[in-house]
């Protein structure tokens, strides 16, 4: 029985940008803020884009909005992975080893210093910790398989 085989693979273009601090965690923290920052930043935009298109009008009010909220949101969620991947990295380097032990203690202590800068509630502070947790170590497995 005759039988054919194909083969192939899709790629997207990309872009990096390295910024060499001198130090690999400053290298890595710092790569996570521009990363995840410009991402936020993107959502941003385009979401005030869409409320604007809806609107019909635009004007400098909403221009100046926009600017300011893009700049806020990049700068949060840019500071949150600039934080997180540099714990990550330095309890790498303390345990040697590099597993989804190390995104657990990551996550859990972004979560409790996020929650700290934000309310200050203890209760709240445990509870990020264990959500931030989590969510690195799900992130960390559903990344080992895929």
């Amino acid at each position: 029985m005759p039988w054919s085989r194909m083969s192939g693979s899709v790629s997207s273009p990309t872009v990096d940008v390295v910024i060499d601090m001198g130090n690999p965690f400053l290298n890595l923290t710092v790569d996570g803020f521009l990363k995840i920052g410009a991402v936020a930043a993107t959502r941003s935009v385009a979401e005030d884009t869409y409320h604007i298109i809806r609107k019909g009008s635009i004007s400098s009010n909403d221009f100046e909005k926009t600017l300011k909220k893009m700049c806020k949101e990049g700068a949060y969620w840019g500071t949150i992975a600039g934080v997180y991947v540099g714990v990550e990295y330095g309890v790498e380097r303390i345990r040697g080893t590099r597993d989804w032990k190390n995104a657990m203690v990551g996550g859990a202590v972004t979560g409790a210093l996020v929650s700290a800068a934000s309310n200050g509630k203890k209760d709240n502070i445990a509870v990020d910790a264990i959500t931030g947790a989590a969510i690195a170590t799900a992130a960390q497995f559903i990344n080992y398989f895929i």
